[in-house]
């Protein structure tokens, strides 16, 4: 065999894993390091996986291309490189070279890979697996092991360094799985050491939200209310996960905080448990139930027992605040005795009322359940942003602040980032920018905020995700909705919003005024080209991560 070309393959075939491997660890990292949900991604865009399964098949051709030859100085059979064996390598290799630039480093990601401990454990893992497929290659080169009536060829070892290219994409997720018992293992000790930290704080009062939409809102809210009086923790950004609370409590909770504001997410059926099994929350707040991540939960029903599982953790002397508007929590509120609701409609305990809105904020009036009302004042855009306002004003006070002191930290807040949140760019635009996971009901919000303005109204957006068997209905209503509030639609991506695209044309819009973008990017750039008379209000309705 020639050595210089076994070398030559295998350092481009290595430098193609390293880079499609690193690609690959980090749209598992936004799969949440979750198998199920990384293999449901592998399924859903497999047209990145056609060219690799393609080459691993036809690089069995080398098998068939060269005679095998007995070498009687040697004792063995032999098969040197013909002409033919060649030509199928270096077509193989150039395509392992574009593989590798195809995934090289470099693209500019929403969310960048992060290198944490669990990744470089998993890369360890991965690596192994690729030295030992590089070992056996080694092993196998310039020699047969097989009866002279067999006739095998010895290109044997472009075939197992093609494969270890060719299979990365299965390779990184079972260096996940072969990783499980270990990380499980070192996430119970963290788990373990943050329940330590919240049993040596017996005074910490601790309270848990979660909901399919609002609960960031819900939380940021809650801790300026809060924090006008009590020491405060909040789990930051996004940090709802178990091992996203463990870290906040161990790296940020003090001796001297009151009040620990944990939010709590979930993609499937028991999560709010396992969470509520290390915070240990006091009290609940469950902002709302719908349809989210139906392609994990499997159905709203399980979303709505999933998000109960909060208020099933609470005892008999803790509260569960339940957003009352929201119809399947207001169903399930009568199992729950301690539960008080909240609301714009009657009925509710604590209720919004008087709501006046404008494109410079928002008026209203809360009543407690005493008859006790006082009236409120907000920067926040939207009626919608009144439910989450008055649950947190509710809780509050229930805690001891009186609801007038609550008048001043309310008119403070500002707008949670990328929810419905108001950035004037100059040059007579402004932008909402809405750009947080969407879902029906926000979608439905943001598009009533648009409509405060007297402007040319432009929406952006890529549409509606991780909605079960309802996504395309869904997206399809989006459209139809949005034709009544648009001046002019800008849709991103052509595949991922043809739903919202055929609602927008069904509904006789002037589908001049609808432009499809590749990117964000080429969305913008058609942005700026619109000329008009107004001031252009553009609201950037949901940001896909990366991995869609």
């Amino acid at each position: 065999m020639n050595i210089a070309i076994y070398c030559i393959y295998a350092v481009i075939a290595l430098t193609a894993i390293v880079f499609m491997a690193l690609r690959e660890f980090h749209m598992l990292q936004l799969n949440g390091y979750k198998t199920p949900e990384h293999s449901w991604w592998m399924k859903k865009n497999f047209k990145r996986y056609i060219l690799p399964i393609i080459l691993f098949v036809c690089q069995f051709a080398l098998i068939f291309t060269n005679p095998v030859i007995w070498a009687p100085e040697k004792h063995v059979f032999i098969s040197p490189l013909n002409t033919f064996s060649i030509i199928i390598i270096s077509v193989l290799a150039l395509f392992n070279i574009g593989i590798a630039i195809k995934n090289k480093p470099g693209k500019k990601f929403k969310k960048p890979f992060v290198y944490t401990a669990r990744v470089k454990r998993m890369i360890t893992t991965f690596f192994i697996l690729i030295a030992l497929f590089f070992t056996v290659a080694f092993f196998s080169a310039d020699r047969v092991y097989f009866e002279e009536s067999t006739r095998f060829t010895n290109n044997l070892p472009f075939i197992i360094i093609g494969s270890a290219l060719y299979l990365t994409p299965i390779l990184v997720p079972l260096s996940n799985l072969i990783n499980k018992p270990v990380e499980k293992a070192v996430q119970n000790w963290y788990i373990n050491d943050a329940k330590k930290i919240l049993a040596s704080c017996p005074d910490l009062h601790k309270v848990g939200i979660t909901g399919s939409y609002g609960k960031t809102s819900m939380k940021f809210y809650l801790s300026e209310l809060l924090s006008s009086q009590y020491e405060t923790l909040k789990t930051p950004e996004s940090f709802n996960t178990p091992m996203g609370v463990t870290i906040t409590i161990r790296r940020d909770l003090k001796p001297t905080h009151q009040y620990f504001i944990c939010e709590m997410g979930a993609r499937r059926v028991h999560e709010i448990k396992e969470l509520c099994g290390i915070a240990n929350p006091h009290d609940g707040i469950i902002t709302s139930v719908g349809p989210q991540h139906l392609e994990t939960f499997g159905s709203i029903e399980n979303v709505v027992n999933t998000k109960f599982e909060l208020a099933d953790s609470i005892s008999a002397l803790g509260k569960v605040y339940l957003n009352g508007d929201n119809e399947l929590i207001r169903k399930k509120a009568p199992d729950y005795p301690n539960a008080i609701t909240y609301g714009l409609q009657e009925g509710n305990d604590w209720r919004a009322t008087d709501v006046s809105v404008s494109d410079r904020g928002t008026e209203f009036t809360v009543t407690a359940p005493d008859g006790k009302s006082c009236r409120y004042s907000t920067k926040l855009l939207g009626e919608h942003n009144v439910q989450n306002l008055l649950g947190a004003i509710a809780y509050a006070a229930d805690t001891g602040i009186p609801m007038e002191k609550l008048v001043l930290p309310v008119k403070r807040i500002a707008a949670v980032p990328h929810r419905l949140q108001l950035l004037d760019k100059g040059n007579g635009v402004t932008f909402i920018d809405d750009a947080y996971n969407s879902n029906p009901s926000g979608c439905r919000a943001a598009l009533a905020v648009l409509g405060l303005f007297d402007a040319c109204r432009i929406l952006v957006t890529p549409g509606m995700v991780e909605l079960g068997a309802k996504q395309e209905e869904l997206n399809y209503e989006f459209g139809q909705e949005a034709s009544k509030a648009c001046d002019y639609i800008v849709l991103v991506g052509k595949k991922q919003t043809e739903p919202i695209y055929n609602g927008i044309k069904d509904s006789g819009y002037d589908m001049s005024k609808v432009y499809v973008a590749d990117s964000l990017n080429d969305a913008l750039a058609k942005v700026n080209a619109y000329t008009t008379d107004k001031k252009k209000i553009v609201l950037l309705e949901n940001d896909l991560p990366d991995n869609y």
